[in-house]
């Protein structure tokens, strides 16, 4: 039998359709009924700007949490008791300037060299372990340009996961249902793809006979992985049975493009009706104004211009005026969040946000120091934490611990050395 009919390509397919299915049954009904509170479940979104955050702005006076806030800090201040703010720190070996962005949730070294490889990042590797527990596994979106590049989601192979920049559309997906003719070919589809696996897994197993032990080895692994695409497919089918969440909420409006902070805000009331369905518990966010002339008032120039200020007092108020509407769609999602009871706590209480830039300086193109703030999660927030602003404490040290807080058993995350020194679970 030739060895093309366990061809690579084949089996990736296979995988690439699995991976971007919903799975298993873990709907809010049961939460509903009162279940106990340690069964609540823990959730993550993670946010990256991608054109940095004036950091004059950004990082307070003072440590801990009698830190003098910033402006930026201000229009947070509500929340100072439920986030902490982190100065020097940044992922070790990143660099390249605007092409960092692709490593904010991967720490994958130098980001700007012709043999970079992206690998995992932090959302796909909470998923492999809770994504099976919802209808999405992780809700990837983006606010921006809708044909431009850039996510936060990255798969084991490093391959960028597309995200999706219309709210109307997420909302759909999530919220409304389809017709029964709908659904039946959504379950046909579905059972196409089993029919390639099982396929692919027969012309498999006629080949062990003919292979040494490591190779023997290898399809055992590659075997395994069939199984659980199998056993994903089949879940699958099950969600597309299972009727969606009930909403009062009417579907979301898309602004224009350039309505930066707006479209924000939508994608942040979608982010959070989709946390408290339970139709999610991972989220990543990928903001991202390059190229767009915002209409923002007093923002009259195109943003990307902006970054590169040269300290020009009137190019700083412009680019100045519209973080502070970024921040301010920020404060709303927290509140939002905060006002969403769920037992005795409430969803900010229960979900870790995580919000950051992939530049210390968009002015220099500085990967160094970066912009960091993490708030809800139930962790027990330390204010300010501030780091050596020279010799820079490791960011995937709090990706680490924000596994930990999931309740995944993982003690290292890229070029981690263990969980972030000074902040502790609640």
């Amino acid at each position: 039998m030739p060895l093309s009919a366990l061809s690579r390509r084949r089996f990736l397919h296979g995988t690439g359709v699995a991976l971007a299915l919903p799975l298993l049954d873990a709907m809010r009904p049961a939460l509903a009924r009162g279940a106990a509170a340690a069964a609540l479940p823990r959730r993550m979104l993670a946010i990256q700007t991608n054109l940095g955050i004036l950091p004059q702005f950004f990082w307070p006076e003072g440590t801990g949490f009698d830190y003098q806030p910033s402006p930026y800090l201000e229009i947070l201040q509500d929340f100072r008791r439920e986030m902490t703010v982190f100065s020097g720190v940044s992922h070790p070996d990143v660099d390249g300037g605007h092409l960092a962005e692709k490593s904010f949730l991967t720490a994958a070294p130098h980001p700007a060299s012709g043999a970079f490889r992206n690998s995992v990042s932090l959302d796909q590797v909470a998923a492999e372990r809770m994504g099976t527990l919802t209808r999405i596994p992780v809700l990837i979106a983006r606010v921006g340009m809708k044909n431009c590049a850039g996510s936060n989601s990255h798969t084991r192979a490093g391959v960028e996961i597309v995200p999706e920049s219309s709210a109307s559309v997420l909302y759909r997906k999530m919220f409304v249902q389809g017709t029964a003719q709908e659904v039946a070919a959504r379950l046909n589809d579905l059972q196409k793809g089993r029919s390639v696996l099982d396929f692919v897994n027969d012309s498999a197993k006629r080949l062990q006979k003919d292979l040494g032990p490591q190779d023997n080895e290898r399809l055992d692994q590659y075997f395994s992985s069939v199984r659980d695409l199998e056993a994903q497919l089949r879940e699958s089918q099950e969600w597309e049975k299972k009727p969606k969440p009930v909403v009062q909420t009417p579907e979301p409006q898309d602004a224009e493009i350039s309505e930066l902070a707006t479209n924000s805000k939508l994608m942040f009331d979608l982010i959070r009706l989709a946390l408290d369905t339970d139709s999610t518990r991972l989220v990543t966010l990928f903001i991202s104004s390059l190229g767009l002339k915002t209409d923002i008032p007093g923002v009259e120039h195109e943003t990307h211009t902006l970054t590169h200020h040269g300290n020009r007092p009137e190019t700083l108020a412009e680019l100045r005026k519209l973080e502070t509407a970024q921040f301010h769609a920020l404060a709303d999602l927290f509140a939002g969040l905060k006002r969403t009871k769920e037992g005795d706590e409430t969803l900010l209480d229960r979900t870790m946000v995580l919000y950051g830039t992939c530049m210390g300086s968009a002015n220099a193109h500085s990967n160094v120091n970066l912009p960091v703030l993490l708030a809800g999660g139930g962790f027990k927030h330390a204010g300010f934490l501030a780091f050596d602003t020279k010799k820079n404490y490791p960011l995937p040290n709090l990706f680490v611990t924000m596994l930990q807080r999931l309740g995944l058993e993982i003690d290292r995350f890229a070029s981690s050395t263990g969980t972030l020194r000074g902040l502790e679970m609640g």
